[in-house]
């Protein structure tokens, strides 16, 4: 489609949080200890999973690739809108821009993609714990993350590709990063092949795993019942309680995020959600694998008293 009379736009500008100006501060000082916190709590529960070799199985593996991911989708987002707040940097470079949107959306597939591969790991877990070793061996643990990482990474440079295509006629980013939505609003055409591809890899990332864990966990939560003693469905339940928190969160904001109608008066909304999935979500990783799980914890006291020890 042939474009006329447009000034192409090299630079993009953020409007961040202006239209909370008199609480940037706040803001700023509430996003910079969630990040710090964030940060840490990842940090720890991969640190921990490599030291103690009691969390040396299938399970912790995933876990470890999973934070591992949450901290450098932190990295893409955050540091510049903790910047943004205090008046440092409001605008952006067309392959800054680029990069950020191809990182976040590759770390953000990737993410959910792997949560789907927890939910398998559990699957076999409980419905069959015979053959849980032969099936989740270490080979096919690392051939399923390193699929699942590059997935990841395919679909987000189709999708930053796609975009930065188009010829942008607007600068102002009604938002405090480049997500795929507020880009796509600025370009000169109306991008149609955009917005199926977003709906397509939607659909890909969001909505076959979510399909995908809602089978395996109807099959794990049959099996469970079927346990005789009560301390063994107990305990089969608690294997997968934390997994599944994580997974109710995390998918029920992507798909409000992404599947929800386009509006033109729900900008603060939009902003409200991109920062649960952005700052909430990556901290909840850590807080639910260390508060609901007593194998974390333990591996923490071993870990903590080993250091203590003279």
């Amino acid at each position: 489609m042939k474009i006329a009379n447009y000034t192409e736009v090299r630079e993009f500008v953020f409007q961040g949080f202006s239209n909370f100006q008199e609480h940037q501060l706040i803001l700023f000082a509430i996003f910079l200890t969630l990040y710090i916190l964030t940060l840490a709590g990842n940090v720890i529960i991969v640190t921990i999973i490599r030291v103690d070799h009691h969390l040396h199985t299938p399970m912790y593996f995933f876990l470890s690739v999973l934070s591992t991911s949450e901290t450098c989708y932190s990295l893409v987002i955050i540091p510049r809108m903790l910047a943004s707040l205090v008046g440092l940097s409001q605008s952006i470079s067309l392959v800054g821009c680029g990069t950020q949107l191809f990182f976040f959306l590759g770390f953000a597939i990737t993410n959910c993609l792997l949560l789907a591969v927890m939910g398998f790991d559990r699957y076999v877990a409980i419905c069959n714990p015979l053959r849980y070793s032969v099936i989740m061996n270490w080979r096919v643990c690392t051939i399923l993350a390193s699929l699942v990482c590059a997935s990841g990474f395919l679909l987000s440079l189709a999708q930053a590709v796609a975009i930065f295509r188009l010829p942008f006629c607007k600068s102002l980013i009604e938002h405090f990063f480049c997500d795929v939505r507020p880009v796509l609003d600025l370009a000169c055409v109306t991008p149609i092949i955009n917005d199926i591809l977003t709906l397509i890899i939607s659909l890909l990332a969001i909505t076959a795993p979510a399909t995908f864990l809602f089978v395996s966990y109807v099959l794990i939560i049959s099996t469970i019942l079927k346990i005789a003693s009560a301390e063994g469905r107990k305990k089969a339940f608690a294997t997968c309680a934390s997994h599944l928190t994580v997974v109710i969160v995390h998918y029920g904001c992507a798909s409000i995020a992404y599947f929800k109608p386009k509006s033109e008066n729900t900008k603060d909304q939009d902003q409200l959600i991109s920062v649960t999935y952005t700052v909430i979500t990556p901290l909840l990783n850590p807080v639910v694998y260390s508060l609901r799980n007593k194998e974390v914890q333990d591996a923490l006291r071993r870990v903590v008293g080993r250091k203590s020890l003279p």
